[in-house]
């Protein structure tokens, strides 16, 4: 895809990776529509690159039909937003768990179903789905959160199949752990030795990367491409590992 004249959606845009990618878009001659819960980051968003910019949270029904009504028609939807909580699997409440997989899940699937029917009429578009490698791996006390970019990661590789042939092209984005606020929201500082923490702006480049290749997958960093086949070909092996890198999560249960 050629982005250079495009007109761009990025949500979760107030800082991370949707801020990081929405000045990377705009720095390649994309107009860009950013939401986000914090005001403040969207305002310095809007002062850096110019990006139009509306405060939404896309848990809540009225405020996604708000965004999907100011939006417009966009010819690359980049489903970044989302958010963890750190916390044994037995101890998420039924609320907390429904809130985060609205934000993470339920809201890439009704904004795809919104906005890529247009892209499918003018016959080019992109959906950059943002998940992570968690939805490979499994992190303990990341339950949910690993659950819903699971969910994610499958269903991008559905609308992906249900698209061939259309035009419009979808990419399922899997960084390994950014330096961002997503830790302080969770309510756990990153404090495993490996993969090291990425910047918000690695995964920005990946990502313009992948959409100009039309990339079905992008992990960031590439190595992790391994361990998510070798679920895949050796479980077993792959369990062992897994147990090994995260024993020191389930010890503190």
């Amino acid at each position: 895809m050629q982005l250079r004249g495009c007109t761009a959606l990025v949500t979760g845009a107030s800082g991370g990776i949707g801020y990081a990618t929405a000045l990377a878009l705009a720095g390649r001659g994309v107009t860009v529509q950013a939401t986000g819960l914090e005001a403040d980051g969207l305002d310095r968003l809007a002062a850096a690159c110019g990006a139009s910019v509306l405060v939404a949270d896309l848990g809540g029904s009225e405020d996604l039909r708000r965004v999907v009504d100011w939006a417009g028609e966009v010819d690359l939807l980049v489903n970044n937003a989302g958010y963890g909580a750190y916390q044994p699997f037995d101890q998420i409440g039924d609320e907390d768990a429904a809130a985060m997989l609205r934000v993470n899940l339920v809201a890439p699937m009704r904004l795809c179903a919104a906005l890529v029917p247009g892209m499918v009429r003018r016959g080019r578009g992109h959906i950059v789905n943002v998940a992570s490698i968690a939805g490979y791996m499994g992190v303990p006390r990341e339950a949910a959160y690993s659950a819903s970019k699971a969910g994610l990661i499958v269903f991008s590789d559905c609308v992906r199949a249900e698209l061939a042939g259309t035009g419009v092209h979808v990419t399922v984005v899997l960084p390994a752990a950014v330096a961002t606020g997503f830790f302080a929201r969770e309510g756990h500082p990153y404090d495993r030795r490996r993969p090291r923490l990425l910047q918000p702006g690695d995964v920005a480049v990946a990502i313009l990367a992948g959409v100009e290749r039309d990339a079905a997958e992008v992990f960031v960093p590439r190595w992790l491409w391994f361990p998510s086949r070798l679920r895949g070909a050796a479980p077993g092996l792959f369990r062992l590992l897994a147990a090994r890198q995260f024993a020191g999560h389930m010890r503190r249960r």
